[in-house]
């Protein structure tokens, strides 16, 4: 059936579709003038428009005449036959025309006209250029040009069939589909329900062929026309029975629902109307087959379940993972069983969560989710095997009472391969159960006897897994399953392992080879430092490693894979410039492309040293096959072979601005240029131009924050922090309220989702506008996924702390702390500081400490909780309890850890790894020492690169060169006899690799404390010194050095030289040395000796 030949008199709705985009403030703000309605009276239109010849048109197709020599007009009024002779590409010819200069109001005529001229398949070819060279169209030529497309496109025959119409949606008018604003187009269209079903029902035939991005936009512009007129329930009435169907979402949304969210769903009915659609059988089908996001996915679950007559047993096998408490409070015990069944066979370990996330770990469960699974077992008194088996993921609601009472030594031992497959365990969980079991006589003694474990693996404490032979543990990770399960391990144990696994695998190859990907990160970087040995690149690309590893065997890896393209981003990202010295200028080149491609992630270092290389020999004319971040050390002049420098500062605005240190000479001078390029001569930015900016409009002022009102907040809500002027402009144009988000006060859940970046910057007078119930449900749905710290999620909870009342004697019945409160991450929310500690006074906090310390407690609750154990603990707190203090390490103080018995090197690195100030840091460090631990590599790095300058000589001296070459420490910010010390170990540590090319990668970190005479050897070996490194040598290492040797030093690197002069030390080595000389040098250094001249350099003491 042609469906939309049909609809022709009913049928702007597919050029709404097209014209997608969302953002109700803006539907007034557009200009309607813009569109027009067909049909269009072609002899009316062209009366006033110069008449071309066939001949100035071929002129035109033949490139013989700009196309800019006919106006927009002249072209709508030819006749049709000629504009076939056009190429291609002339549209993107035509759109640089139009573009020049404003639109007439005539144009959208024009747009109808010209595209209906157009043979369709030769206007999809041309479409198609089009997209391939514009990946974005203003607003203004954007609805213009879509006013003609979209009327065009329905006269194409079988526009219907998914081939014809993904042609025309996913590879012609992408350009099209990302402006927000177009919509405005439809106040001259009438777009009716039963034509727009049809649209989303041909849309729906070709979504899984579009692009996610290209899925969204297409869905927000369904979402808009859903919502456009205010209803609450458009395209549903039951009392009509056209719109009568509760078949709602399958109609309207179709397989585009998997991008709705809560608000979304709420905006399209009332609460009792969506339970009636959510319990359409059709619904229910269609939605089974989807994967929604997780909120929405939980909100649908909720709506099926929450009210009457519906029974747990329809429940389709995807929901079954959405549950909530409540839902199964009331099930028999069979039922529970049933339902736990249900739930491990359909809610698997890589169940797809949408909307997790990035980094959140695979295994983390919703806050639902062991909230149920302890409702499930709380139907069952005692857990033999069999219970346990049939219980499956649902064991994971076994509170530590449940283990240690009601499940036997023997059958909790029966129980391990079930348990074992269990994720999601708490460390409590874990630990109970490993505990029990090793108390009872369960003996690790072999690999097998360990991956047996399982998940429970995580249970085993730091001495246990020291005392197991490192054969044990190279048996246990030839289990795939076991190695996944390391994937969730707390670093403290997957550093042990990786201890276990070095230790006697001594070759590099072996190695990379052996240790499993989730613990590669864990290797010392000395260990994988492969000489004159080929390393084996499959397996090396088969790890993930940190840059400072893979710049070990970075320069390795390039020489033995001729293919770059076949080296994974991992590898890629250990970028040297020593091995740029022995690379030819093109395969240099080919290199850097692959980085491109594969998206590698350089450090500053790595940039500025790769766009010398790449420049080298002029300035490449394709810079866009280049890294994007290089052009961060380029500028519009050198791009301009390229492209335009509104190009130029695209690719700016989405490369890693952090590269560049904030407020440095080189940030400010970009954003300089962007906005001289784009013409910004007032502080007011509009969103065009704000998202040309990208990244840069963090870095834009005050002033230009309030001048463009509501335009930057969605850009600013994605910057990572923000200056004192610029958090002050943020709140006053929020407070205002003239935003298209509204006044606080009038914020959803969604709204504040959408500013989440900018809840750190809100104070206490915007955020006690926001309704509360707003809050409790952005903490509810959003908070868990959202980049927010605890710390930042506690300001939130401020809010919603109750208010105080007259203090009672006792905890109130309802505000019992039960094991359901303790899982339940909104916790802080329901106590006020004063109920918190009423209320703890019968409640052990041993078993749930680590769990609870991850929710977002205000300082004030902190404060109650660290009150609580020392209320618990008056004598101070047992070693076992340290390594799960967590934010409270904070709250210690001198006379805490004074009590403290840190007899481990991993205790000392659980305490250290919260960045306690250095006061705490220092006194934590001083306990550790004192009883008589050493500083061996688990405790250097622990001390790592923060607290390093905290050890006194006495503890400097007795470090063991061998723990330092296994260690990662940065001396940067230390003294210069710690440097000093620290160096002599560094070099006699990797005195072994001095001759290898990744020793200047070792000893870098030290060289602050090395003397001259290594200094001149190293300047023999082409290790090309970052400036930075330079200027913090040792002052009379550094005045000792003649030209040649600094300049062989810095390598590629000299060119810098010029903007470190006027720092200590190297202006007084500048000083020191012949102008002469310095000029041969060709990098501008003034301030040296002049002919006939003696400066003398004031000594500094």
């Amino acid at each position: 059936m042609k469906i939309f030949a049909e609809m022709l008199p009913l049928l702007p709705g597919l050029g709404f579709l097209l014209l997608v985009g969302w953002q109700a403030a803006a539907a007034t703000s557009a200009g309607t003038h813009l569109c027009s309605s067909s049909p269009v009276n072609e002899s009316a239109v062209c009366a006033s428009v110069e008449s071309v010849s066939q001949e100035m048109v071929l002129e035109v197709a033949r490139g013989q005449v700009s196309p800019c020599s006919l106006t927009f007009g002249q072209y709508a009024c030819a006749q049709s036959a000629w504009l076939q002779d056009l190429q291609d590409d002339f549209l993107i010819s035509l759109y640089s025309c139009l573009t020049a200069k404003p639109a007439s109001v005539m144009d959208p005529q024009y747009s109808i006209l010209f595209f209906s001229k157009y043979d369709a398949k030769k206007l999809v070819a041309a479409l198609t250029a089009f997209s391939q060279r514009f990946s974005h169209v203003p607003l203004e030529w954007n609805m213009i040009f879509m006013n003609g497309l979209w009327e065009k496109m329905l006269q194409v025959p079988d526009i219907d069939s998914p081939p014809v119409l993904s042609q025309w949606v996913h590879e012609g008018l992408q350009p099209f589909l990302v402006e927000p604003e177009v919509f405005a187009c439809l106040h001259a269209k009438n777009v009716f329900c039963e034509a727009f079903q049809k649209i989303v029902t041909a849309l729906n035939g070709i979504y899984s062929d579009l692009p996610v991005e290209e899925q969204k936009n297409l869905y927000t512009g369904i979402k808009y026309f859903l919502i456009q007129d205010g209803s609450n329930q458009k395209c549903y009435n039951a009392t009509d029975p056209d719109l009568s169907s509760t078949a709602w979402f399958e109609n309207y949304l179709g397989s585009f629902m998997e991008h709705a969210t809560v608000g979304d769903l709420q905006l399209f009915g009332d609460e009792p109307t969506l339970q009636k659609f959510a319990r359409d059988p059709v619904n229910i089908q269609m939605i089974s087959n989807l994967t929604l996001l997780r909120e929405t996915a939980m909100y649908y679950t909720s709506l099926l379940t929450s009210g009457p007559g519906f029974p747990l047993s329809s429940l389709p096998d995807r929901f079954v993972c959405y549950l909530s408490p409540s839902a199964v409070s009331n099930l028999s015990r069979d039922d529970a069983l049933s339902l736990a069944q249900r739930i491990s066979k359909n809610c698997p370990l890589n169940l797809t969560h949408r909307g997790v996330r990035r980094g959140r770990s695979p295994s983390s469960m919703t806050t639902e989710e062991p909230q149920v699974a302890s409702s499930l077992v709380r139907k069952f008194e005692h857990f033999d095997p069999s219970t346990v088996r049939s219980l499956g993921q649902a064991a994971v609601g076994l509170s530590v009472s449940d283990i240690e009472n009601s499940i036997s030594d023997k059958d909790l031992e029966a129980s391990i391969p079930a348990l074992g497959e269990v994720r999601g365990w708490s460390a409590e969980q874990s630990s109970a159960i490993i505990n029990k079991l090793l108390s009872s006589g369960y003996q690790i003694t072999n690999g097998q006897s360990l991956t047996k474990l399982g998940s429970l693996v995580a249970g085993l404490n730091s001495s246990t897994l020291r005392s197991l032979p490192p054969e044990v543990i190279l048996e246990a990770i030839e289990s795939p399953e076991f190695v996944q399960h390391m994937v969730t391990l707390p670093s403290s144990l997957k550093r042990i392992f990786a201890e276990k696994i070095y230790s006697s695998v001594g070759h590099p190859a072996d190695l990379v080879k052996y240790v499993p990907d989730p613990l590669a990160s864990y290797i010392p970087k000395s260990l994988l430092v492969f000489g004159g040995e080929k390393p084996n690149i499959q397996d090396l690309n088969n790890k993930t490693w940190t840059r400072e590893q893979a710049a070990m065997f970075f320069s390795d890896a390039i020489k033995t894979e001729p293919d770059f393209s076949r080296l994974s981003q991992s590898v890629l990202q250990g970028f040297t410039c020593a091995a740029a010295n022995e690379m030819k200028a093109e395969r240099f080149q080919e290199l850097a492309k692959v980085m491109k491609k594969k998206n590698v992630k350089l450090g500053g270092g790595q940039l500025s040293c790769l766009v010398k290389v790449v420049t080298l020999h002029g300035i490449p004319k394709d810079l866009d096959s280049y890294p994007k971040d290089l052009l961060l050390f380029l500028s519009p002049s050198d791009y301009a072979a390229t492209g335009s420098c509104r190009q130029y500062f695209a690719n700016i605005g989405k490369a890693n601005l952090d590269v560049l240190q904030r407020e440095s000479s080189q940030r400010n001078q970009l954003l300089v240029e962007a906005l001289a390029c784009l013409n910004i001569s007032s502080t007011q930015v509009n969103e065009e131009d704000a998202e040309i900016l990208g990244r840069l409009v963090c870095d834009l002022g005050g002033e230009y924050i309030r001048s463009s009102g509501g335009n930057l907040l969605k850009r600013l809500s994605q910057c990572d922090s923000f200056l004192p002027e610029q958090e002050e402009a943020i709140r006053s144009v929020i407070s205002s309220g003239n935003t298209t988000f509204g006044p606080p006060v009038a914020w959803s859940a969604f709204t504040l989702n959408e500013l989440s970046g900018l809840i750190p910057v809100l104070d206490h007078s915007i955020l006690q506008k926001i309704p509360k119930n707003t809050l409790t449900l952005w903490m509810k749905n959003f908070a868990h996924d959202s980049p927010l710290s605890r710390e930042e999620l506690a300001t939130v909870v401020e809010e919603l702390l109750p208010t105080r009342h007259k203090r009672a004697d006792g905890c109130p019945p309802e505000m019992q702390i039960t094991k359901m409160v303790l899982n339940n991450e909104l916790m802080p929310i329901y106590y006020s500081p004063e109920q918190l500690h009423t209320c703890l006074r019968n409640v052990s906090l041993d078993n749930h400490l680590p769990q609870i310390l991850t929710y977002a407690f205000s300082i004030q609750q902190l404060a109650v909780l660290k009150r609580r154990l020392d209320e618990a603990y008056p004598d101070g707190y047992p070693e076992s309890l340290l390594p799960r203090l967590g934010p409270l390490t904070a709250f210690v103080t001198s006379e805490d850890i004074s009590k403290w018995k840190i007899t481990s090197a991993d205790t000392l690195a659980d305490l250290l790894k919260y960045q306690p100030a250095d006061a705490q840091a220092s006194a934590i460090i001083r306990r550790y020492i004192d009883l008589g631990n050493d500083l061996n590599t688990t405790a250097l790095n622990a001390i790592g690169t923060r607290y390093t300058c905290l050890l006194n000589v006495t503890d400097l001296n007795k470090i063991d060169p061998k723990s330092l070459k296994l260690a990662s420490l940065n001396l940067s910010a230390c003294s210069q006899t710690t440097k000093d010390i620290l160096y002599a170990k560094a070099k006699r540590a990797f005195s072994d690799q001095h001759y290898l090319p990744a020793y200047y990668e070792l000893i870098e970190p030290y060289l602050g404390g090395a003397p001259g005479v290594d200094l001149k050897a190293l300047s023999k070996d082409s290790v090309n010194m970052k400036v930075s490194t330079l200027a913090q040598l040792r002052r009379d290492s550094l005045l000792s050095l003649t030209i040649p040797e600094v300049q062989n030093l810095l390598g590629i690197n000299i060119h810098d030289l010029h903007n470190w002069q006027n720092q200590s030390p190297i202006r007084e080595w500048v000083q020191r040395q012949r102008q002469s000389e310095l000029n041969k040098l060709n990098v501008s250094l003034t301030g040296g000796t002049q002919e006939g001249y003696m400066n003398i350099i004031r000594p500094q003491f």
